[in-house]
């Protein structure tokens, strides 16, 4: 399973593998990665399906993680 940049983050503070300072840096980088390859995502789902169908796909993903 692919870590989180979170679980990353700890990893690497308590292994003191790199600086907390430099561990931050590259967690932050992961999370941001993350975050254009979602937006990417459902960029191509709503070209693909359409807005409204995506916006409901989206709507019923929230609703079964909550």
């Amino acid at each position: 399973m692919k870590q989180t940049a979170v679980e990353w983050l700890v990893e690497q503070i308590t292994n003191g593998d790199i600086s907390a300072r430099e561990a931050i840096k590259q967690a932050k980088e992961m999370e941001r990665k993350e975050r254009l390859k979602y937006q990417l995502f459902i960029g191509k789902v709503d070209e693909i399906v359409g807005f409204d169908k995506t916006l409901e796909l989206l709507k019923e993903c929230n609703n079964k993680i909550l």
